[in-house]
């Protein structure tokens, strides 16, 4: 389990990345075994870091300095000297094939740079304090239910084309300006990794419960650290299977091993959010990908009760309702707060690192339903219809970032675009968690108000500047962007400022 994967093995040659660049050296790194240091040509240092570098060949010494800071190493002494001050190494500098080779890490962090090391992927990536200003994410989601990004159902039982089709669509999203890949890993309550908890997904193979011939999960993350990009992985929280037969699920689907938790509603089966074991068995699996895996973030969508339809939870009401809540939405509101407090809290336990992060509909509330709401005159809200009180996830900072989907235009007047953004960095103001908007390339050339032009994309994303709240943007999806709407690809290039090979 995990990204010792049999596929998914790890690259010979170590990458670096620094503020998103790759840096290129003429003699590759190594990592000294024993001791898990990364070596680097000192002219790597000088080159992609700006510092000033000199060698002395007669006392075997290395010196580097940078804003007022001097760094000596010499050859053979395992201790360095920083203004002067002794920092003991864990090893020394050497001089290989004509090269002198400098601790990365020690380098890095006396240079105030910021380190991330993927072991899997056998990269790092350095941000200096001018990239860490910058450290926007630019998303795209990747949905693999019904094979809609990846991969594709003419790829089953074939793990190389599998693997080719994801490698290309890394390389077109990335030639695009996209950072960050956010790839649903559980689309029916099933999985793509292999999982104590549940079935392997039927969109690998054709059929739920059949593993594929290597890891999926940790042939992704490794082939997008490699890029220097970030991995997130998606879940779908409580949909239990998209359709409501039962004949072609797996003996450990969820609705076979407790179909005392399935509550049909519409054509769809959900996994009953008011049910406290139902909700602790998601939280173990999103915690079995957390501690198994190199993941940058959680991702969960709108997938909490369904929008519309009949959700038939009397029973359950009555059942689980300890704190006596008298109003059945206040209740299941209640649910999903316990249920996302409860994960955020796992997720930061065992890996603080890792962001969690959610993706609720794109209108809270109403004005009409609540002064404190939107100017929208949306039909289905995030807290009045999917009982998601994300106000509260904010307020608590139970999460580290908030992505309503805000799919609409700047010029529907019904959920504007404009307005919503206006209300959602409102909202976030003041606390820890960051915003990223989710955006709708999928609409652009439909006659829905607004679309008729891929500019309507960039003009939300010039918007967006008004506020310093807005951390980045995701956009649905991959393949709505790969197929270049109206000419998207180059407007994002150049927006993004993309530097082409």
């Amino acid at each position: 389990m995990g990204t010792s994967g049999a596929l998914a093995a790890t690259p010979s040659t170590i990458r670096i990345y620094l503020d998103d660049k790759p840096v290129e050296s003429d003699v590759p790194p190594f990592i000294i075994k024993n001791i898990n240091v990364t070596m680097v040509p000192l002219a790597v240092i000088s080159k992609y870091l700006g510092a000033g570098v000199s060698w002395s060949q007669s006392n075997k010494t290395a010196s580097i300095t940078k804003d007022g800071l001097v760094l000596s190493m010499k050859i053979g002494q395992k201790f360095a000297l920083a203004d002067g001050q002794r920092i003991d190494l864990e090893t020394s500098v050497q001089a290989i094939g004509g090269r002198v080779m400098v601790p990365l890490r020690f380098v890095s962090n006396q240079l105030k740079l910021d380190v991330t090391w993927y072991q899997s992927a056998q990269t790092i990536k350095l941000r200096t304090k001018e990239g860490l200003a910058d450290t926007s994410l630019k998303g795209a989601w990747v949905s693999t239910v019904y094979n809609l990004d990846w991969p594709t159902s003419g790829s089953y039982g074939n793990s190389a084309r599998q693997q080719q089709e994801f490698v290309q669509m890394l390389d077109e999203l990335q030639g695009m300006g996209i950072n960050t890949a956010i790839v649903q890993v559980r689309p029916s309550a099933d999985s793509f990794y292999p999982s104590q908890l549940v079935p392997w997904s039927r969109f690998l193979t054709g059929k739920q419960g059949q593993a594929p011939d290597y890891d999926p999960l940790a042939f992704m993350i490794a082939e997008t650290h490699r890029r220097g990009m970030s991995f997130q992985a998606w879940f779908n929280p409580f949909r239990a299977n998209t359709g409501e037969k039962t004949a072609d699920l797996a003996s450990n689907h969820v609705s076979v091993l407790h179909p005392d938790w399935i509550v049909q509603s519409g054509s769809k089966m959900y996994i009953n959010p008011g049910i406290p074991e139902a909700r602790q068995h998601i939280i173990d699996v999103v915690m079995e990908v957390v501690k198994n895996y190199e993941i940058d973030g959680v991702h969960l969508d709108d997938y909490f009760y369904p929008s519309d339809g009949v959700f038939d939870d009397d029973a359950t009401y009555s059942t689980y309702n300890a704190g006596g809540i008298s109003n059945k939405g206040d209740w299941r509101r209640d649910n999903i707060n316990q249920f996302v407090r409860q994960l955020g809290q796992s997720i930061h336990q065992a890996k603080p690192q890792v962001q969690f992060g959610i993706s609720p509909f794109g209108v809270w509330r109403n004005q009409t339903m609540d002064l404190t709401g939107s100017d929208t005159k949306a039909g289905v809200t995030a807290y009045d219809n999917m009982y998601a009180d994300v106000r509260t996830w904010i307020q608590q900072e139970w999460i580290n970032y908030v992505a309503p989907q805000i799919y609409w235009s700047m010029s529907l007047n019904v959920a504007r675009y404009d307005k919503l953004v206006d209300w959602w960095a409102n909202e976030v103001r003041g606390t820890n968690v960051k915003l990223y908007i989710g955006h709708s390339p999928y609409k652009i050339g439909t006659t829905e108000a607004g679309w008729s032009s891929a500019q309507e994309i960039i003009n939300q994303l010039v918007y967006n500047k008004n506020y310093f709240e807005v951390k980045g943007d995701i956009y649905f999806s991959a393949k709505d962007l790969r197929r270049n709407p109206l000419g998207l690809i180059p407007l994002l290039q150049t927006y993004y400022k993309v530097v082409k090979p």
